[in-house]
Parts: structure tokens; C-alpha cells; sequence
């Protein structure tokens, strides 16, 4: 991984289904249970009518891009926002996309614009990031 292989506009993506069985795992790991998350009685009477997967499973499909594409293996985290725009529902596809925005060779340090979209292209989280190479 060179700091001079990288250039402003580069762009990595992936898709991911989260799986009901997902974010049972996910609740039982984080120990955030809540009824939103897991109950489908509760949902269904709550905000969104149906169980939502947690926001930081769905943001963790950004951290996967940085890990295995872009920049790809080694890659540290230094720095993550995330704002969450709408809910994501169980069993609904979601694509990742991180865009480089600015490089800093000298510590080497880059910089993303994050988001992350379900299949009707409406995106559910964006943000910014700042990774270590």
C-alpha cells in the first residue's frame, strides 16, 4: 500500500442483505437489545412499523470497504461520522460506497466521503472518514 497509488476520486463499493439471524447476532454481541431491533411486536407498533437493523451493523459495511478495497488491508482508522438518514429494515441490500477526497502524503493519511444506500438508491448513512495507510 503506497500513498502514491491512491488519487482523489477513487471510489470502492459493496453490497450487503442484513439478515434477520444478522442482527439477532449482532444484539446478542454489542448488547444492544433493543425491541426496535429484535421485537416484531414492538416495531410493528413503534415509528417505522418493522424491526430496523442497528445503525452501527449497516456503518460497519463502510468499515469492511476500507478493509479489503479501498485502501485495503493494513488500513487504520483514525476518524468516522456517520450521520444516519433513514432506517434500514431487515433483509433490505445496502451498498457502501467510500470516495477518496483528499490525500496527506507526509503522515500518509486519506480522506473519504462515506455513505451507504438501500436499493432505491436513498441513502441511510453518510459521513466522512480519515484512514492511516
Amino acid at each position: 500500500m503506497n500513498i502514491d497509488d491512491f488519487y482523489i476520486g477513487q471510489t470502492a463499493s459493496l453490497k450487503k442483505v442484513f439478515k434477520s439471524d444478522e442482527v439477532m447476532a449482532f444484539a446478542d454481541m454489542s448488547l444492544d437489545k433493543n425491541p426496535i431491533h429484535i421485537d416484531e411486536n414492538y416495531a410493528e407498533h413503534g415509528l417505522f412499523g418493522r424491526r430496523i437493523v442497528h445503525g452501527f451493523l449497516v456503518g460497519s459495511l463502510i468499515s469492511a470497504v476500507f478493509g479489503t478495497k479501498l485502501p485495503g488491508e493494513g488500513a487504520i482508522y483514525l476518524h468516522q461520522e456517520m450521520n444516519f438518514r433513514k432506517p434500514v429494515f431487515h433483509n433490505e441490500e445496502i451498498t457502501a460506497t467510500v470516495v477518496l477526497t483528499r490525500i496527506r502524503k507526509d503522515k500518509p493519511i486519506l480522506y473519504f466521503d462515506t455513505k451507504c444506500e438501500n436499493e432505491m438508491g436513498e441513502v441511510v448513512i453518510e459521513g466522512k472518514a480519515i484512514l492511516k495507510v
